[in-house]
């Protein structure tokens, strides 16, 4: 499965097309309340259109606002996925100049100024995290701590004391996850049993 990547704050592009102006803005987004969101706060009323789309992974929206249909919010969406983007809302905002620039233009300039305004932003990879629990006794708390804390992309994201030691839990990229279960186990000389999800 190829890579897939989000942005790592928000980003905005502006440019003019024969007087119209597009102002394009991106973000992250973890889920469809935060792209409803991005897109309420930032569209500007004042403007001739705000078209935008978002894509959390297969889920999708897109909006044209008012232009030719199909001109706009698929030419956004189409932004994001050329560029292997995922959890990623684009809102392309749209002074009208006063030419009008037929449907092939409105296609290139939503999707254009979406695109180079993707181009621009820090990325980064999204990595698939699997929870996973383990209970460890404090003769060996200290170690396996120290050992997970040195493995790249994974965090103790809790951890709660019992009388005879912690319950910890893990978030683990995927690709690691059979790797640092083996090697808890190797180094507690197999006092320490992780459980991962089925």
């Amino acid at each position: 499965m190829p890579a897939r990547y989000t942005l790592q704050g928000t980003e905005s592009f502006v440019q003019e097309i024969k007087k119209s102006r597009f102002l394009a803005m991106a973000a992250p987004i973890d889920g469809e309340a935060a792209a409803k969101a991005f897109i309420a706060a930032r569209s500007n009323l004042e403007a001739t259109h705000n078209c935008w789309a978002w894509r959390l992974g297969q889920a999708y929206r897109f909006s044209d606002d008012g232009e030719p249909g199909g001109t706009a919010g698929k030419p956004i969406l189409q932004a994001i996925d050329g560029q292997d983007l995922d959890n990623v809302v684009v809102l392309v905002t749209r002074w009208f100049g006063g030419t009008l620039l037929g449907s092939g233009g409105l296609v290139r300039a939503y999707g254009g100024t979406a695109a180079a305004c993707l181009r621009a932003a820090p990325k980064q990879e999204i990595v698939a995290l699997v929870t996973a629990h383990l209970a460890c006794p404090f003769a060996d708390l200290a170690l396996v701590k120290a050992r997970l804390r040195a493995q790249p992309g994974l965090r103790i994201a809790a951890e709660d004391f019992t009388a005879t030691g912690a319950d910890l839990t893990v978030e683990i990229p995927e690709a690691d996850a059979v790797g640092v279960s083996r090697l808890v186990a190797d180094i507690t000389a197999g006092r320490v049993a992780m459980r991962l999800p089925q």
